[in-house]
């Protein structure tokens, strides 16, 4: 385990593994950062689906698996959420905003997600887990590169210089036949919306099904000009 915590180590760290893991099987990305990290690192899933929880508790069993209870979520998310506790060898932390929806509404106005989504993924995504990830020295998140052009570049490993931390990506090169694959023969946990027309899955308010021949994040702020909530950028 690494015992190298200040920027500029992680940094380094995060640059040759970035090199040297590109190539590397998402398990074996996920291996090294239990080797390295220890419980210093954690997973965050927005229970899309569990297939990084899955991986990454294959390489560290009771991983802290981090979740983001924005207070707009489906119930189908929230389902998945406890499925994965109840199931998974991982321990789920689910982190909130400062603000409860009602006393956003009562400072900001209803539907802020409406009138400007930007302020309120920064308030109820954003910072909550910027404060939530303070105490791990990496993190995991489930990004692909065929999900978007702006997700085209995600390398495996990186560093996360906005929070200090080493950024790991281990499915960035699959494709989602990949993940469908990894789901079947695994018997992963999926959210049931994705069976139901939508192809990802955010906070209600900001997230429709899919139209015929739209790629997967086409659901996501339609119409909004916005493609990230703010965590990646």
């Amino acid at each position: 385990m690494t015992t190298a915590t200040g920027t500029d180590a992680l940094r380094a760290l995060a640059l040759s593994a970035g090199r040297d893991l590109e190539e590397a099987s998402a398990s074996e990305i996920l291996s090294w950062a239990a080797e390295t990290f220890g419980g210093r690192f954690c997973v965050t899933s927005s229970m899309e689906d569990a297939v990084v929880a899955h991986l990454a508790s294959r390489a560290l069993p009771g991983i802290d698996v981090v979740f983001l209870d924005t207070g707009y979520h489906f119930p189908e998310t929230i389902g998945t959420r406890d499925a994965v506790q109840a199931v998974m060898d991982v321990n789920v932390i689910t982190l909130t905003p400062r603000l409860s929806v009602a006393e956003q509404d009562a400072e900001y106005g209803p539907r802020l997600h409406d009138r400007d989504p930007d302020l309120c993924c920064a308030m109820r995504k954003v910072a909550p887990l910027d404060a939530g990830l303070e105490g791990y020295d990496a993190w995991v998140t489930g990004l692909r590169r065929d999900e978007s052009p702006t997700r085209a570049g995600t390398p495996v490993v990186a560093f996360d210089e906005k929070r200090g931390k080493v950024k790991i990506s281990p499915i960035a090169r699959w494709t989602q036949e990949d993940v469908e694959q990894y789901v079947a023969e695994h018997g992963v946990l999926t959210n049931p919306l994705l069976m139901d027309g939508y192809g990802s899955v955010g906070c209600a308010p900001c997230t429709r099904r899919l139209l015929a021949g739209e790629d997967t994040r086409a659901g996501r702020w339609s119409g909004r000009g916005k493609t990230e909530c703010g965590i990646h950028t």
